[in-house]
């Protein structure tokens, strides 16, 4: 009987998480870019990785560590 409640659970989670991601808005991307330097190719850029992620291709994503 735990056996099946753990796997109906682990199912459960499995399939309620999807594998889908959502991208930024036009005018979150526009936003976000105003803080830059070069404003006009951080908007390429990210409207670049935007379609990227919308058509299903893989986007690297750099993560900045923390600093206290």
């Amino acid at each position: 009987m735990k056996l099946v409640l753990n796997l109906s659970l682990f199912l459960l989670a499995f399939f309620s998480f999807s594998n889908e991601s959502i991208s930024l808005t036009d005018y979150q991307i526009k936003r976000f870019c105003t803080k830059k330097k070069r404003v006009f190719s951080c908007i390429k850029n990210l409207q670049e990785k935007k379609s990227d992620l919308q058509k299903g291709k893989l986007i690297e994503i750099p993560v900045k560590p923390y600093k206290r």
